[in-house]
């Protein structure tokens, strides 16, 4: 008997499925855990919408995101510093979801958006590179 393929990421209810699955894996997460629970305290059934719409634009260009989650993560690192391994912890859990349910071209993009996005979230923590229109409301 051949072994049940997988199927790719085809549209929000894929990327619904996937992401409510990476964050109840990183909220239960020793490492990045209390980002979510304790530090950023998140309102899991609020913030996954958003999650969706970031996904959603990211793999079918849908103009659903609206922004601002670089602001949400200076936030979190005046509350607790986000180091590079927290950066790679959350990859390794979303890679390791992508893997776990999907396969195909876009779920190897999702993986890919993901690889990129640390690094990007990284230099951008470091806000002297960043203009300071970026810091004023």
């Amino acid at each position: 008997m051949e072994p049940t393929q997988k199927k790719d990421i085809e549209g929000r209810a894929d990327i619904a499925r996937l992401i409510r699955a990476f964050y109840t894996h990183a909220m239960a997460d020793e490492l990045i855990g209390p980002f979510f629970t304790e530090i950023a305290a998140i309102n899991l059934e609020e913030h996954l919408p958003v999650m969706y719409d970031f996904w959603e634009n990211l793999l079918f260009q849908t103009g659903g995101y609206r922004g601002g989650m670089m602001q949400k993560h200076f936030a979190l690192d005046e509350k607790r510093k986000l180091a590079p391994e927290h950066f790679e912890r959350w990859l390794e859990l979303f890679e390791r979801e992508v893997d776990r349910q999907f396969q195909g071209p876009k779920a190897e993009e999702a993986k890919r958006r993901a690889r990129s996005i640390v690094p990007s979230m990284q230099i951008k923590m470091n806000r002297y590179f960043l203009p300071m229109s970026w810091f004023t409301n």
